[in-house]
C-alpha cells in the first residue's frame, strides 16, 4: 500500500521528478511570440513550466527590477534610465507599420503628413487624398514598448492628439481598424493581416526586408531582462531564444531576427 502511494504521487522510493518554472512579464507585442517559442522550449523539457505574461514593457522592465519575475520583456527604441540596472538581452528586432483599413484609398504618408495626423492637425481624409470622413487615430496606451518606440521615431516631440481612442495591445488595434475604414493606427509589422493596409512612410514600405537594409526606420529592439545574471533556468531560456532554432522561429513568424 505504501508502494502504491508514492507512485501515486509521482514519487518511487523517495525520488521525485520536480516541475520548475519561468514566469515572463512585459511587452504584448512580442508576448504572442514568447508563447509559442515557450510551447517549443517546453516540448523538450517536460520538467519545465514556462508562463508568458503582457502587461506592456513598462510592467515588464518593472518587474523585473523587483524581481517579480525571472524574465522582463520590453520592445522599445531606448529604455528608460530606471532599466539601467537591468541585465538586457536583445532576443528579436521589431518594425512598426503605421496602417489603415484597407478599403481606405490612402497608401503612403511622409513623416511630415504622419505627425500632423496623428497629432490632430490633419482631421479628415480629403486633407490626403479623395477619401471624406474623420480620421479616427488609435493608439496604445502609456507604459507601452510600442507607444513609446512609435511617438520617439514618428512624432519626435509631438503629442499625440487628445482625441486618440486607445487600444492594450497591437491586436486590439488591428481588429479595431479593421472593422473601421477611417481609422488609423500603429502595429508590429509581425501582426499584419489581411483587412488592414500598412502604409508607405516616406517612400518605402514597411517589411522586414527593408528594415534589415536600414532603409525603413521605423524598428526597435526586442528585450529580455532580468535582474542581475540570470537565474540557471532563465538562462537556459535565453539561450534557446538566440539560438537558431528559436531565431528560425521567430523570422518565420513576421519578426526580425538578430542572427
Amino acid at each position: 500500500m505504501l508502494l502504491l502511494i508514492f507512485i501515486s504521487s509521482g514519487f518511487l522510493f523517495g525520488c521525485a521528478r520536480k516541475t520548475q518554472s519561468i514566469v515572463l512579464a512585459g511587452s504584448t507585442a512580442f508576448q504572442p511570440f514568447a508563447e509559442k517559442l515557450a510551447e517549443v522550449y517546453m516540448e523538450k523539457h517536460p520538467n519545465v513550466t514556462i508562463d508568458v505574461q503582457g502587461g506592456g514593457s513598462a510592467l515588464g522592465i518593472m518587474t523585473a527590477l523587483q524581481g517579480i519575475v525571472d524574465i522582463g520583456m520590453a520592445d522599445m527604441v531606448k529604455l528608460p534610465k530606471e532599466a539601467d540596472p537591468l541585465t538586457k538581452t536583445i532576443v528579436a528586432m521589431d518594425g512598426i507599420a503605421i496602417i489603415v483599413n484597407e478599403k481606405n484609398s490612402i497608401s503612403k504618408l511622409t513623416s511630415i503628413e504622419a505627425q500632423k495626423v496623428f497629432s490632430g492637425d490633419i482631421t479628415d481624409w480629403s486633407q490626403l487624398g479623395p477619401k471624406k470622413g474623420n480620421i479616427r487615430v488609435i493608439s496604445r496606451e502609456d507604459g507601452s514598448g510600442t507607444r513609446k518606440s512609435f511617438d520617439k521615431l514618428v512624432l519626435g516631440k509631438i503629442k499625440l492628439t487628445k482625441n486618440a481612442m486607445y487600444q492594450d495591445s497591437n491586436g486590439t488595434i488591428r481588429e479595431a481598424i479593421k472593422s473601421d475604414p477611417n481609422s488609423i493606427g500603429y502595429i508590429s509589422i509581425g501582426f499584419l493581416i489581411p483587412g488592414v493596409k500598412p502604409l508607405v512612410f516616406d517612400g518605402v514600405a514597411p517589411t522586414n526586408e527593408n528594415v534589415k537594409k536600414g532603409i525603413y526606420k521605423i524598428f526597435r529592439p526586442v528585450y529580455f531582462l532580468t535582474n542581475g545574471e540570470p537565474g540557471r533556468l532563465a538562462q537556459k531560456f535565453i539561450n534557446f531564444m538566440l539560438s537558431d532554432e528559436a531565431q528560425s522561429i521567430i523570422k518565420k513568424d513576421g519578426l526580425i531576427s538578430i542572427k
